[in-house]
């Protein structure tokens, strides 16, 4: 059969909503809640802190990071758990070291997001922030790039994909452009599980961080942070605890390996269960199967939108610019007003924003089908 016509709605529990809001939190497969239930059950048969949980919790964590691993192309120890994409920026904010004459480069601003913005922002007490211009779709030019670049550039962070047009970043030549010349650090919540197989060995970043619960249909509290084993030695650890150091010569501290170095205690075991489980399901679907379908379903819903008078569309008019996501207005409504009035319809999408813009942010996933999107247009066309 295929793939992209293929119907797995049943998969993924929904009641009897359409439910277009994956860019924020997407839905978990069944089997993923399951593995959830069975995981907290053995645990606490076992006991949660028995001789035979601590193996049983190891290999868990062992096996989300070789599925983690498979998806983005990495080696599993460069892994590490996190709660969240936030979690892992601050792990690079927060860790690198930068004196009086350090820079680093950034894009678009205030049309970033804010967790991919807040934490270099901060860094704005010590150090000068260089940003790039954009075009209304949030690209810019590489030429650009190369010419902000200078000796104390010690740190260039980018989106991969954007959360508010769906633009992706040509990021595999931004990697070489700033190879052994300045880390990359890339923000990839909005593209992993998303827009197919990813290589962060093309890419060349040096950091990556993205979360479960969005394209990866995980639970909430879950994320990865992809440290280059090499550029490891770049971060200092912004926590410190037993799972992280060892001790030796009575009081002094040394850092163990990846991904130990930056994994301070953490505990949601579960959550990593049911992340591995939704991995696996993309995995089986196969990432660049996703994809296609993305595009598929993306694609008929801006084709529709366009033919309704006075939707304005954003972002790039070509597939293989954009994720799945589609933002678009009404000339005369309000966006939240759009918003509310779908999801008194059992229709989920989200406001978002473009600069100062408020918009309505579509974004559909690889469990919605071709029957949802021309429902929502229909309501789209009533309101």
């Amino acid at each position: 059969m295929n793939l992209v016509s293929k119907d797995i709605s049943n998969d993924f529990p929904t009641s009897d909503k359409i439910y277009l809001n994956n860019a924020s939190v997407s839905l978990m497969p069944t089997q993923s809640i399951e593995a959830m239930k069975e995981f907290l059950v053995t645990y606490n048969s076992i006991g949660p802190d028995s001789k035979d949980s601590e193996p049983f919790v190891t290999e868990k964590l062992r096996n989300v990071r070789k599925t983690i691993a498979k998806i983005i192309s990495c080696q599993p120890d460069e892994v590490i758990l996190t709660q969240s994409t936030t979690d892992g920026i601050n792990f690079v904010a927060n860790g690198l070291s930068f004196d009086n004459n350090s820079n680093m480069i950034i894009r678009g601003m205030t049309h970033e997001h804010h967790s991919n913005l807040y934490p270099w922002l901060k860094l704005n007490e010590k150090i000068s922030i260089k940003n790039l211009s954009i075009d209304s779709n949030g690209f810019f030019k590489l030429d650009d790039l190369e010419s902000l670049i200078d000796d104390n550039t010690k740190l260039v962070a980018l989106s991969h994909a954007l959360y508010n047009t769906g633009s992706i970043l040509p990021v595999e030549e931004i990697g070489k452009i700033l190879h052994n010349k300045v880390p990359f650090f890339i923000d990839s919540a909005q593209s992993i599980g998303c827009i197919g197989n990813i290589d962060v060995s093309k890419i060349q970043c040096d950091f990556m961080s993205f979360n479960g619960s969005k394209w990866l249909c995980g639970p909430m509290g879950t994320g990865l942070f992809y440290c280059n084993r090499k550029s490891s030695e770049l971060l200092e650890p912004k926590t410190i605890g037993g799972e992280s150091a060892i001790i030796y010569d009575d009081s002094k501290l040394a850092y163990k390996e990846l991904p130990d170095k930056f994994q301070t205690g953490f505990r949601n075991y579960v959550g990593i269960v049911g992340l591995e489980s939704s991995a696996n399901y993309l995995l089986d679907f196969g990432m660049n199967n996703i994809r296609e379908k993305n595009q598929h379903l993306s694609n008929l819903l801006r084709e529709e939108l366009s033919k309704i008078p006075n939707i304005v569309l954003y972002g790039p008019e070509d597939q293989n610019y954009r994720t799945s996501i589609v933002s678009f207005n009404i000339k005369g409504f309000d966006s939240q007003e759009i918003v509310d009035k779908l999801e008194k319809q059992n229709i989920v999408l989200a406001v978002r924003e473009i600069m100062e813009n408020k918009i309505v942010r579509a974004s559909p996933h690889f469990f919605n089908t071709e029957s949802q999107i021309l429902q929502v247009i229909d309501a789209i066309k009533k309101l």
